[in-house]
């Protein structure tokens, strides 16, 4: 096998742009772009430290009086 020469990628490149056309392929770019912006930003969004949760001794005593209720 060989590499397609020049010609093969033009011919190819001509066949793509006349079934999609410039437009599409231009919007499907954008929204690509799009989704890998949104997929960074989650990224950043999961980088950030959690909040660190306080539970105070009363509310232990509380969950186990209502346990103690419920049994």
């Amino acid at each position: 096998m060989h590499a397609p020469g020049i010609w093969g990628i033009l011919i190819v490149a001509v066949v793509v742009i006349l079934l999609f056309g410039r437009g599409k392929i231009s919007g499907v770019m954008g929204e690509v772009a799009t989704g890998i912006k949104a997929f960074q930003k989650g990224m950043k969004d999961d980088e950030k430290p959690a909040e660190r949760v306080t539970t105070t001794t009363a509310d232990i005593d509380a969950r186990e009086v209502d346990r103690s209720k419920d049994a």
